[in-house]
């Protein structure tokens, strides 16, 4: 009796975990500089299953340490599908990342890897959700990243507009989007799934909102609150691609054992009136003036982050927050007071380039509030992204059949 206990509960523990949703994994310290990207400008792979897309990492051990990867296949909610390996790949995954080269003339030394997918070992044979884990030689799992594979065989249209609810239209953007070439699909309340994205952050999307009727064989989705969202304020940036003279958004810079960006003061802006710069939406780009190749050449720089302290702030924990953090909260990019200086501070390392970053506060509830310093404000340029997922009867995973873009910059009431 006592095995048949113990069989079912770790029956039981093994399909609850297996229901959970996959989340991207922080890696250890000494990885950094973690680029995943697809032929476009996307900040993770959007691709279609004839496109490649690369990943790009940094380990700062320069110890030419083996690295494996490994692929999920998951449902729209990002749980793991019902699918073995042989049903989503063609060939075999856990292999071995063999393309790196060490850094030349740094200061700090690096091993920079690249891998590459498809490739002649492993070739993705389904769309959907993917996960691209990556382990070192013990078989524990260093980091992992999110993509997305479709087929666009069903158009979308979006369009941005302001919110029609008195109380959130200088702060809010609604996205309104339609779904073409539905004639084909019997159910779309059951068999359709949608997740809309700002800026391609997975922490703030919105997921599986319904259809809101049909005209014709389109699926027009107006909704307001539903599918709103914060508008946020334009990202603040700095630019250390020369570490010989400060660049745009750096207060000086200084040469110890390695070098060191210190960046402007920067001070809460929810009470300003807005003020457009354009920003790359959260995302970095590395570039390096004191060398030839961004990928080998680049300088690592302490980065000294610094915030004006403002009672309005309270005793909230305040992170530093962007697509270099992978828009995650962790100590590294926590702020702590200075009783000297006053100021809210952290340092962190990071590679030669430009960044967009912004701070972001967690209140004593543990909840995430995005724009509490910086503010919210409808003229806000930002980039949304909706994913249609379709699962017909009989389907053991979610295929992803259309992506649609839209920009706020073209926002109307």
């Amino acid at each position: 009796m006592q095995r048949i206990y113990i069989l079912f509960s770790l029956t039981f523990i093994s399909l609850f975990s297996y229901s959970q949703e996959k989340k991207e994994v922080t890696p250890p310290d000494y990885i950094k500089t973690i680029i995943f990207k697809g032929p476009t400008d996307d900040q993770f792979p959007v691709i279609t299953l004839s496109e490649y897309f690369t990943l790009e990492f940094d380990d700062l051990t320069a110890s030419e340490a083996d690295y494996y990867y490994k692929i999920i296949h998951c449902n729209y909610d990002w749980t793991p599908s019902n699918l073995s390996k042989s049903q989503y790949l063609n060939g075999i995954d856990d292999q071995r990342i063999t393309t790196y080269e060490n850094s030349f003339t740094t200061l700090q030394s690096y091993s920079h890897y690249t891998l590459t997918l498809p490739n002649t070992q492993t070739r993705l044979s389904i769309t959907g959700n993917y996960l691209l884990e990556i382990y070192n030689d013990y078989d524990e799992l260093m980091f992992s990243r999110r993509f997305v594979v479709y087929k666009a065989s069903h158009g979308i249209d979006v369009e941005i507009k302001r919110s029609r609810d008195l109380n959130y239209s200088t702060t809010k953007q609604v996205v309104h989007f339609e779904i073409s070439n539905t004639s084909s699909i019997i159910n779309p309340q059951q068999q359709l799934k949608t997740v809309i994205l700002q800026n391609y952050n997975w922490n703030t999307a919105i997921k599986d909102i319904k259809p809101q009727y049909t005209l014709g064989n389109r699926l027009v989705y107006k909704y307001d609150q539903e599918t709103a969202f914060w508008a946020g304020n334009e990202y603040l940036n700095f630019d250390n691609k020369n570490v010989l003279v400060s660049g745009n958004g750096v207060r000086s810079i200084e040469l110890q054992n390695i070098y060191h960006t210190y960046l402007y003061t920067a001070e809460r802006r929810n009470n300003k009136l807005y003020t457009y710069f354009p920003d790359i939406n959260g995302d970095f780009v590395l570039n390096t003036t004191n060398g030839r190749n961004n990928e080998t050449e680049a300088e690592y720089t302490y980065v000294h982050f610094s915030l004006e302290y403002d009672p309005y702030i309270g005793f909230n924990d305040v992170y530093v927050f962007g697509k270099f953090t992978n828009y995650e909260l962790s100590e590294e990019f926590k702020l702590e007071k200075d009783d000297h200086t006053g100021l809210l501070q952290t340092t962190t390392l990071l590679k030669q380039g430009f960044y967009n970053y912004k701070y972001v506060i967690v209140d004593s509830n543990n909840n995430v509030d995005y724009d509490f310093i910086d503010g919210n404000f409808y003229q806000t340029e930002n980039s949304y992204m909706v994913l249609l997922y379709y699962r017909g009867y009989g389907d053991l995973y979610d295929s992803l059949i259309g992506i649609g873009y839209g920009n706020s910059k073209y926002i109307s009431n």
